[in-house]
């Protein structure tokens, strides 16, 4: 049992307070927030203490309730009944998301909730962790359903935040368009908006949408959209693979947008962006992610298809790159964020999945592909794909703008947080360190093997029989409800991650969906807006400020023409603990988008030595010696022409000289399933790859290269009598099957 709304309710390290509390019947005799009991038995007391155990720093996260804070009753409830539910509409479960960001340039953030059959909110930020529900005052006004993502963003460049509204789910067309509020200033108290989606042609009448993401593509100073939509069928992703990938479905393919003086142009094909019926979109991170000047974008997919990493050519178009960068990805990939998570300047992308973090849940619920259909969407162009998250580490950008990415997802100690859908990369205890906060929890773990198992003889005509559709529906109301915690990993600095969910707060067991941090209380530390399914939303109110050792930066950034907040802008901070690397991107994690006021935690360093911008267009602007613990604005207008000499440059030491060595080999495996004799075994001894070995065979004092493998048989190659050097050539002088 929690406070009533409108009730102050504070908890500092030691105890937990409410302000309001004249009606003693509002309480039960104790309360548990992050496995700490406080004892409310007395209840005209305000105060109530419990002991809470610090992490190693002495810094802590700790949870304030939603009633807390909101002057409103916004609970995202679904329901379900026997013509509509999870068989019937996939993304049932999905939930709704947060947006926050500065709607009447009051200095505070205010926040959105998108309800998926539930009317949308709009609070006003009054300072105090005090919000005011103007959803109404606002003309902020939606349709019934079906709802999925909301962002902010400045749409029309006019400096005030605007607010999208993505739709999906059943209905006509003209119910599932998308909606723009575009935002006309303070009007009465409260920031006004119309809603104007078709005038700019952004409204997408029949799509499915997730989300979107504004950002610019061609660097021409306005803002262009990506919108991510999903199927509402499925097709056989292995029959006809080509044809179905290559053809553009009308309402389920992700679109790309330009804008053309306030009115958006759909130039999805003609930039090369897949569009097919076996796309299933739930998340887009923008991203310089090759550092060339130019936003390059990463769209995830959930089942067969692939996920999508599209890089700028700078023409308007982009190319499709995911398999060449990443050597596996997610296989049912839900929320994305891309950031520095290593401090090494470059941006690496996480992607969520839904793989169990305990072994009772891991055997209860569908796991991974079988190996015949993991290699057969393998052969199909769907890429080799793991039901785990995934962190891919940047490790270099190859000579051809291609990223080399290397999953550490496992290493990172990220990969198991069950089913989970927002993933923030943001440094929550200011130490100069990103870390990492994941939403999860499914409303019915419909992935039951004992479910799935049963509805899997009905999937095809139950929907035509009214007693099928019954006994299903009994079956539906009688799957569990599985509520999770939340995950809080605390960086670690060394490319892994520590699970902090209990230290730092991460609070109690949801449905928690769409997510967004802010510093709401401008108190120097980011804090954290959930949205639940069938439960209130709740803030994490971050009380890291003021700790030892916990000196941050808030940075503003003031753009030139159509984009005043700068979006695409990277920040480079320098300080005696090294370099930080940010990128100014609004739509992170799922469904949601996050305040434009960058947030950069200093740790123990009261001095930024060297603050840089890069303006999109080229333009830097540096700043010396700035001071900790304030928010600054930075101006484009005051930016100077770059140098010729670009911070991130990168110089390798190796040079590949493959085409001009003389060594012409390819790799050919046989075709021998090892798992089909030992299914138990971690992984196929016969396929280990061909093996190399060096060494002077013929005595002429060169160094030889021999190549053993299986189905391509074994190669010798002879080094020529020229030096071994980088023009180094080879010839084969044999080339048999064996070599004895």
């Amino acid at each position: 049992t929690l406070p009533s709304p409108g009730a102050t309710t504070t908890q500092t390290a030691n105890s937990l307070s409410f302000g309001s509390n004249s009606d003693p019947g509002l309480y039960t005799s104790t309360l548990t927030i992050n496995d700490i009991t406080f004892d409310l038995t007395n209840s005209s007391s305000s105060t109530y203490t419990r002991q809470v155990n610090n992490n190693s720093d002495g810094n802590y996260l700790i949870l304030d309730h939603t009633y807390s804070f909101f002057d409103g009753d916004f609970i995202n409830n679904i329901e379900e009944d026997v013509d509509f539910n999870i068989l019937t509409y996939e993304y049932l479960y999905n939930g709704g998301g947060v947006a926050t960001g500065d709607l009447n340039n009051d200095g505070l953030a205010d926040i959105v909730f998108s309800g998926n059959m539930v009317k949308s909110r709009l609070y006003l930020n009054k300072g105090g962790m005090k919000f005011e529900d103007v959803t109404d005052k606002s003309s902020f006004t939606d349709r019934i359903k079906w709802k999925t993502g909301v962002v902010m963003s400045d749409v029309n460049g006019d400096g005030l935040l605007d607010i999208y509204l993505c739709y999906s789910g059943p209905g006509t067309d003209e119910e599932r368009a998308n909606q723009l509020f575009i935002n006309q200033g303070v009007k009465d108290g409260v920031p006004a908006f119309t809603e104007q989606a078709r005038q700019y042609n952004l409204d997408a009448p029949g799509t499915f949408s997730t989300t979107a993401s504004f950002f610019d593509i061609d660097n021409d100073g306005d803002l262009d959209m990506f919108l991510v939509n999903h199927a509402d069928m499925f097709y056989n992703p292995f029959y006809n693979t080509e044809k179905l990938r290559k053809k553009r479905h009308p309402k389920f393919g992700n679109r790309l947008y330009r804008n053309d003086n306030n009115v958006f142009t759909d130039i999805s094909e003609q930039a090369n962006i897949a569009g097919s019926g076996l796309n299933f979109g739930l998340s887009v991170s923008a991203s310089d992610i090759n550092k060339d000047g130019w936003t390059d974008i990463y769209v995830t997919n959930d089942y067969d298809e692939r996920d999508f990493l599209y890089l700028n050519n700078t023409n308007g178009t982009f190319r499709e790159v995911l398999d060449t960068a990443a050597g596996h990805i997610s296989e049912f990939a839900m929320g994305s964020d891309i950031a520095d998570y290593n401090n090494d300047g470059k941006a690496d992308v996480v992607v969520l999945d839904m793989l169990p973090e305990d072994n009772h849940r891991q055997k209860l619920l569908k796991g991974g592909d079988t190996y015949d259909k993991y290699t057969t969407r393998v052969k199909s162009g769907f890429h080799h794909q793991q039901m785990r998250n995934t962190l891919q580490l940047t490790s270099m950008i190859g000579q051809d703008g291609i990223p080399v990415f290397s999953e550490v997802g496992q290493l990172a100690g990220i990969s198991k947080t069950d089913w989970s859908w927002a993933p923030l990369l943001a440094d929550f205890d200011n130490d100069g360190w990103k870390d990492l906060f994941i939403s999860n929890g499914i409303f019915k773990d419909i992935t039951n093997l004992d479910f799935v198992k049963y509805t899997s003889g009905y999937s095809n005509n139950f929907e035509n029989k009214k007693g099928d559709k019954m006994e299903m529906w009994k079956l539906i109301q009688e799957m569990p409800s599985t509520k999770l915690n939340n995950y809080f990993y605390r960086n670690n600095r060394d490319l892994t991650f520590h699970d902090v969910s209990k230290e730092w707060g991460s609070g109690n067991e949801t449905i928690s969906n769409g997510t967004a941090y802010a510093d709401l209380d401008n108190d120097g530390d980011l804090d954290l807006v959930v949205n639940c399914l069938n439960d209130p939303p709740f803030i994490l109110n971050n009380q890291a400020a003021g700790t030892k050792g916990s000196n941050y930066v808030g940075v503003k950034l003031k753009g030139e023409n159509k984009n005043p907040f700068g979006i695409g802008a990277k920040v480079f901070v320098h300080t005696s603990a090294g370099t930080q690397y940010f990128e100014q991107f609004l739509t992170r994690g799922f469904q949601s988008s996050i305040d434009p006021v960058l947030h950069v935690g200093l740790g123990t360093d009261s001095i930024i030595t060297k603050l840089r911008v890069e303006w999109p267009g080229g333009k830097v602007s540096e700043l010396r010696n700035v001071k900790a613990n304030e928010i600054i604005t930075i101006a484009q207008s005051d930016a100077a022409a770059a140098s010729a000499t670009k911070s991130d440059s990168t110089q390798t030491i190796f040079t590949d000289v493959t085409k001009t060595s003389g060594i012409d080999y390819t790799h050919k495996q046989s075709a021998f399933v090892d798992f089909k004799i030992s299914p138990l075994l971690p992984y196929q001894l016969s396929k280990v790859g061909p093996c190399l070995a060096k060494g002077d065979v013929n005595d002429d004092g060169l160094e030889d290269l021999f190549i053993g493998a299986s189905k391509s048989g074994n190669i010798l190659y002879l080094a020529k009598a020229d030096p071994w050097t980088l023009r180094q050539k080879f010839s084969v002088v044999i080339e048999k099957p064996h070599v004895s």
